[in-house]
């Protein structure tokens, strides 16, 4: 059903960064409905395999698109672009500067719950760029600029790793 079929094309979806993520989710309800193997239980073994592949395929392509962070990869990958290789023309200085200043300011934060509202507060910002980095990237890829797309998408990369951090730290200092 989903062969030879790109994950955007899964979803009849415009091959772009934004995605209406409401109607992902209810377009992947009506096409796991669709293909879900229990709908092939009496079948020969060929459908049976054929309907856990559609399904497999299904997870795998909604999974991806609804992560802003793997949907990017995904769109560089379709134009050719290998994410797994980080070359240091890749990444800005001025990046590399805000990377360690952010993670001194983590690092200096006291590992008591007198720091959540620290914490808060830096997760706010680094949320607000990595916004504005998914921005960024929308728009060079839109534009067809795979090399720029690629830095952005470093940046997301980088944002999610910190807001990750962030959020484990709140945990910890929360007790969970």
């Amino acid at each position: 059903m989903f062969k030879d079929k790109n994950f955007f094309d899964v979803f009849s979806s415009p091959t772009t960064f934004q995605v209406d993520l409401t109607a992902l989710a209810v377009q992947y309800r009506e096409l796991q409905a669709q293909v879900h193997p229990d709908r092939v239980a009496g079948g020969t073994e060929q459908e049976k395999l054929q309907a856990i592949q559609a399904t497999s395929l299904l997870n795998e392509a909604y999974e991806t698109l609804q992560s802003p962070q793997r949907r990017a990869a995904y769109l560089l990958e379709l134009q050719g672009v290998d994410v797994g290789q980080v070359n240091q023309a890749d990444l800005s200085p001025a990046l590399l500067m805000e990377q360690i200043e952010l993670r001194e300011q983590l690092e200096e934060l006291p590992r008591d719950e007198s720091a959540l509202g620290q914490l808060e507060q830096l997760r706010e910002s680094i949320e607000q760029r990595q916004s504005d980095c998914q921005a960024s990237f929308a728009k060079v890829i839109e534009q067809d600029n795979p090399a720029d797309a690629k830095k952005h998408y470093y940046e997301m990369q980088y944002f999610a790793k910190l807001t990750a951090e962030i959020e484990s730290l709140e945990e910890d200092l929360l007790g969970y």
